[in-house]
């Protein structure tokens, strides 16, 4: 005997628990499937236990500084062990806190592995198997640290983005593979407690798809912390050693360490399912392709979040899981990824929406790059956060933004402005007649709008 549901969704991570949630809300009788912990890989392996540690490492750098602020901090010093169980109580107080959201929305919950047995019928494995049926599904599997078989990880010396979050001792020295964003947020937190880091990357620099002027930036404010950089390298073997491993590179050379980390990207999680019952086929890199409705190649069945490909971001998934959904539901919706921001959390935080000037020149705009320096806001010399910068991305015939990149204290927060702005295909005259409050961070907007319109108020005009 099976149960019966309107909707089911397989994954409750960022995506599925909001397409749930959604579906819900509808009126519709919504299952949800989940293999692991509810919250998906953001928050038990990725965004919130990265942040959350990052947040000890902020706290560490500022009582470096204290001193600059004339505060006087002695003796101070810190348990790693303290700051990760810190981290797995953030995270079990959230988990917690979804389940009750999920249950208050009556939906579902079903721990187990989703098989497809038929478009419309799943076996899910878990301390019990069974059937349940499902009017629409939506496919919500997300992704995982991609292996390299010649870079087997052990868990030990050679680690994850996953197993890196479970390790207690704070290692003296460590080798990072990988200088995406992923790789330089590790490197941004143990470099500030204090371990010796170097980036192996096999492109000519980190960061390098963010586009040049992030990763120039990114490149400096690294160097100037002491992180090592080792770009357009590649790591041949990582070899087990008395006191570490060891990382040969293709050049000849190696580098010891205590730890290495492999963070070259994610692979989609989409090969457990057997949804070749249900009718549907992989893409390359087992990606569920799907159209701007959500929609697969198997009417009634979706797939939203990493698992689709287009942008491994959790508040992607998020947004898809509500486009799935409503469609799901008989509502129409279509997703567009114009406006979609991006941060990488690191020292300093950057980040973007839209496109970038070489991006936009490479489209055909008559795009013009407006920088302002965050030295020369009041806010930032109050608080001492003067290093970085905001960009402007603007066709010069419309005057439309097309892009915006911030590098600075509070990036993060600071990029929703320029979605919002971007989102709505609004002009740099929009931002220019919008009162911004003083003083703050995102005056900084203000004044690269005026530069961009060569009307600049707290900038020199050019000669």
């Amino acid at each position: 005997m099976s149960q019966n549901f309107d909707v089911i969704v397989i994954g409750a991570g960022p995506g599925g628990y909001v397409a749930a949630i959604k579906a819900a809300q509808s009126g519709r009788s919504v299952a949800l499937v989940e293999r692991d912990q509810l919250g998906g890989s953001c928050l038990n392996c990725g965004c919130i236990p990265t942040k959350t540690l990052l947040a000890n490492a902020e706290i560490v750098y500022n009582i470096k500084r204290a001193k600059q602020f004339g505060i006087t901090v002695e003796n101070v010093s810190f348990d790693y062990s303290k700051m990760k169980e810190r981290k797995d109580d953030v995270i079990n107080k959230i988990r917690s806190s979804l389940e009750g959201l999920i249950k208050s929305n009556k939906i579902t919950i079903i721990m187990g592995s989703a098989e497809f047995v038929d478009p419309k019928t799943l076996k899910v494995v878990g301390d019990e198997t069974q059937m349940i049926k499902g009017d629409k599904i939506i496919i919500a599997t997300g992704s995982k640290p991609m292996d390299i078989p010649s870079l087997p990880c052990d868990y030990k010396k050679v680690h994850n983005s996953t197993s890196m979050l479970n390790v207690t001792v704070l290692p003296k020295s460590m080798v990072i593979v990988g200088g995406g964003y992923i790789g330089c947020e590790f490197a941004s937190l143990y470099s500030e407690l204090g371990t010796e880091v170097t980036i192996v990357e096999a492109l000519d620099s980190i960061v390098q798809v963010q586009g040049k002027s992030i990763s120039s930036a990114l490149t400096k404010a690294f160097q100037k912390r002491g992180i090592t950089l080792e770009t357009g390298v590649s790591v041949k073997e990582i070899k087990d050693v008395t006191d570490g491993v060891e990382v040969m590179l293709s050049d000849g050379r190696s580098i010891k360490s205590e730890i290495a980390l492999i963070s070259i990207g994610r692979s989609v999680v989409s090969d457990s399912m057997k949804i070749e019952n249900a009718g549907l086929a992989t893409g390359a890199r087992g990606v569920i392709e799907v159209d701007s409705k959500m929609q697969t190649s198997v009417p009634g069945i979706y797939a939203i979040g990493d698992v689709t490909g287009k942008m491994m971001l959790a508040h992607v998934a998020s947004h898809q899981g509500v486009c799935a959904a409503k469609n799901a539901c008989g509502e129409e919706s279509y997703m567009h990824y114009d406006a979609v921001p991006a941060v990488i959390f690191t020292a300093p935080e950057i980040a973007m929406v839209g496109m970038n000037f070489e991006d936009a020149k490479d489209e055909g705009y008559a795009a013009k790059s407006s920088k302002f320096p965050l030295q020369a806001l009041g806010k930032a010399q109050a608080t001492m956060d003067v290093d970085g910068f905001v960009e402007m991305v603007v066709d010069t015939q419309t005057k439309q933004i097309l892009g915006a990149t911030i590098v600075g204290h509070g990036a993060a927060d600071l990029i929703s402005e320029m979605a919002l702005a971007i989102q709505n295909e609004l002009t740099v005259d929009c931002v220019i007649e919008t009162i911004h409050a003083h003083p703050t961070m995102a005056e900084a907007w203000l004044e690269a709008s005026l530069i961009a319109n060569d009307t600049p108020i707290h900038f020199p005009p050019k000669i």
